[in-house]
């Protein structure tokens, strides 16, 4: 089949959208057409320009301490990554070539900063297509383009299908990188409920007076170590009446740091974008990478981020199109 790729943002995640590019590959498919946003947009340029299995090589060498120094960290710059290093190494595998030279349609897709506008970039160097999109908001700083200040293309358009829409192509594909782990929501089903923490409630208050548990749930520490009960691993509820637990009794939540919280919010802002993108413009198909794969600074997990999107890519394939013993290649 003729195949149209719209391949979303999601930082080292991205690595997923080689995986799923092997796959239509090794299928025998055509990839006539790529836009990409951020991470999407490294992977897109790159196959549009015949490179994506050099730079393949390149990141599956890649270790944490080579990440940190390409990444070169910056105290001054807009960003907390001035991300110079990881450009040079793309520009050495590209080499000097322009949009209009590729041998399929591509677009970048950035946000300009100024005008709080979405930005198709089809002209041009690729590199500096690449540059504009991966620019994370706090993490890699903006990049100047043609006037206008532009940074990563998932700010607005987390996955980029209008610019595919005109491609002469069989079938559309989709793929984003924000989507939920199946497991996280099986875990969030069973996690403890007020029912379980008030029998936890009276086994614990049952060996202190009623008076002195209260007091002592009124302190921190106390707190902190009924709140401990909820990641308890038991054989489940045991049986109580209704005990009420005192107001000041909450479930325990996570600790996140301070660029978690950003992250974690930026992924929360792109997958509500993302339903509205695929609503607008429903792909043929739609492949949902988990967000907990990895985090969006693991570049030195390549090979292991590719294979997922292998897999997920077959598994998504074969529901349109089942693979046969005639078929090329693997399901990998």
């Amino acid at each position: 089949m003729r195949v149209a790729l719209a391949l979303g943002s999601g930082g080292a995640r991205g690595y997923a959208h080689i995986g799923v590019i092997h796959e239509l590959l090794e299928r025998g498919h055509d990839i006539v057409g790529v836009a990409g946003s951020s991470m999407g947009a490294l992977v897109g340029g790159l196959h549009a320009a015949g490179k994506l299995d050099e730079y393949t090589l390149w990141a599956s060498s890649l270790t944490q301490r080579t990440v940190l120094r390409l990444l070169d960290p910056s105290l001054s710059a807009a960003g907390v990554l001035r991300a110079g290093k990881i450009l040079d190494a793309v520009r050495d595998i590209l080499g000097d070539v322009t949009i209009e030279e590729l041998p399929i349609p591509y677009t970048a897709v950035c946000t300009d900063l100024i005008a709080g506008k979405s930005v198709w970039l089809q002209h041009g160097a690729v590199d500096e297509a690449i540059r504009a999109s991966i620019a994370i908001p706090g993490v890699i700083s903006p990049h100047v383009h043609d006037g206008r200040l532009l940074a990563d293309g998932g700010i607005l358009n987390p996955i980029p299908m209008a610019p595919i829409a005109s491609v002469n192509a069989d079938m559309t594909i989709a793929v984003g990188l924000s989507g939920d782990d199946p497991e996280s929501r099986r875990a969030a089903r069973e996690r403890p409920t007020a029912e379980w923490l008030k029998g936890k409630w009276r086994s614990t208050s049952s060996l202190l007076e009623s008076k002195a548990a209260r007091s002592l749930l009124e302190t921190t520490t106390g707190r902190a170590v009924l709140g401990r009960f909820s990641t308890v691993d038991d054989d489940g509820p045991e049986s109580s009446d209704d005990v009420d637990l005192p107001e000041s009794v909450e479930p325990a939540v996570p600790r996140l740091g301070g660029f978690e919280v950003m992250n974690r919010t930026i992924d929360i802002a792109q997958s509500a974008l993302a339903r509205h993108t695929l609503a607008a413009y429903p792909p043929d198909l739609y492949i949902e990478v988990p967000r907990t794969v990895c985090r969006s600074l693991d570049f030195h997990r390549a090979d292991e981020v590719i294979g997922i999107g292998q897999e997920l890519a077959a598994a998504a394939l074969d529901t349109v199109a089942p693979r046969t013993e005639a078929d090329p290649g693997s399901a990998g």
